[in-house]
């Protein structure tokens, strides 16, 4: 028996472009008839020939999800990637192609879909229940834990529509990860929380995810879309442009999106890329004697040069540093090694700045050749070691011992 549990094959959606028009009453409609008699009959989103005009919000996409993958779909705004959520949802039905979903879904495409506002949360958890096929008591056994995890406790009985866009987001994405879905689609809702929140929820998909669910989770945060899937599918213009195991993917959505032209820097040089060796973007296994090659291509030679350096945490704070002076980089393709004998970073992914300067005979200034960010970001993937609390750890992975004993001084 195949353990695919998701398969999309040449799946298009098509909309007609133009406004819904809205309700009118049958004085107004004899009105507008006397006054323009012939406009009653012109379609909306129509060109100046009276032919509907379309858009193909998706168009030919095909891809596959096995159980218990964890599926990262990332692109820009518009790009299709809700479309065909709904497309698995039922939300929609595909204009062209088809899709095949297996096992019991919960979807969370949108703050508080599903619920009814005149109820109450406690009325809506036990609806979203019933939609998604449980019992009374199945869903009785995970409602306080719910709540809990929504910290909605005191409001449960309040009617949904008093709620805040921020606990209908909560409840909501409780009921989504706790009446354990085979199945779990996550649109871009994390977002509307606090960090402390989109923490929580990471964490609590991490768990669905371990637990053998599958996941498809459409995020603008790379570093959340790294840190939970395995893979990724970059929508772009309604069609897949890549997809592949998530460092892939997510590298060549970051180039495109910091490089859409690939044609940065002056006509001196530029920066083509960096690895680490064997590992790419992604520091493992400690962080001792650690190796950054940057590919650059230079038109012209530089004789006495700058190159910099610098880490950034996710809110552009300068972790660490470094500036070499005098240097000497031939015309063509060259690579700058940066040897650092230990990054105890804690876990997270962080921004690499490069920086080459031609200086000449001037040691202050001189010319930039290029400031590049570097694609991929650095992906720090090391054990904790320092604290259990992010927020508590600070920016520094390193190891320490405790020991007690009985105070002398007393």
């Amino acid at each position: 028996m195949s353990d695919l549990a998701i398969r999309g094959e040449g799946l298009g959606k098509r909309y007609r472009i133009g406004q819904q028009e809205r309700y009118l009453a049958l004085r107004d409609i004899l009105a507008r008839s006397l006054k323009a008699p012939w406009g009653l009959l012109r379609a909306n989103g129509s060109d100046s020939n009276h032919r509907p005009q379309h858009i193909w919000a998706l168009k030919d996409v095909s891809f596959e999800v096995r159980e218990g993958e964890v599926v990262g779909i990332i692109g820009r705004n518009g790009a299709g990637k809700t479309t065909l959520l709904k497309i698995l949802a039922r939300v929609t039905r595909p204009t062209e192609g088809c899709a095949e979903v297996r096992g019991r879904m919960g979807s969370l495409l949108e703050v508080g879909t599903g619920f009814h506002p005149e109820l109450t949360g406690r009325e809506n958890v036990y609806l979203s229940g019933a939609i998604l096929g449980m019992g009374k008591k199945e869903i009785g056994r995970k409602f306080d834990e719910i709540v809990a995890f929504a910290e909605v406790d005191k409001f449960v009985d309040t009617p949904l529509k008093y709620y805040s866009t921020g606990m209908q987001m909560r409840l909501a994405f409780a009921v989504a990860a706790h009446l354990e879905p085979e199945i779990l689609l996550v649109d871009e809702v994390l977002a509307v929380g606090d960090l402390d929140f989109q923490k929580k929820c990471l964490g609590k998909m991490s768990d669905v995810a371990k637990g053998g669910r599958t996941i498809l989770f459409v995020s603008h945060q790379m570093n959340q879309v790294r840190r939970l899937c395995e893979r990724a599918i970059w929508v772009d213009a309604g069609r897949i442009r890549a997809a592949g195991p998530v460092g892939e993917a997510v590298a060549a959505y970051e180039a495109f999106v910091m490089n859409p032209d690939k044609d940065h820097g002056n006509s001196q040089g530029c920066f083509l890329g960096w690895a680490i060796p064997g590992q790419g973007n992604v520091l493992r296994n400690g962080a001792k004697d650690l190796a950054m090659h940057f590919v650059l291509r230079l038109n012209e030679p530089i004789v006495r040069g700058h190159f910099g350096v610098e880490i950034l945490s996710e809110r552009n704070v300068v972790v660490v540093g470094w500036g070499f002076d005098g240097i000497e980089i031939r015309p063509g393709p060259q690579e700058l090694v940066l040897r650092v004998p230990q990054l105890p970073l804690r876990p997270g992914a962080y921004s690499l700045l490069c920086s080459l300067f031609d200086r000449g005979n001037n040691m202050t200034g001189g010319r930039l050749i290029e400031q590049w960010y570097a694609v991929p970001p650095l992906t720090v993937d090391t054990t904790p070691v320092a604290h259990p609390q992010d927020r508590w750890c600070g920016f520094l992975n390193i190891p320490a011992q405790l020991e007690t004993g009985s105070s002398k001084r007393a």
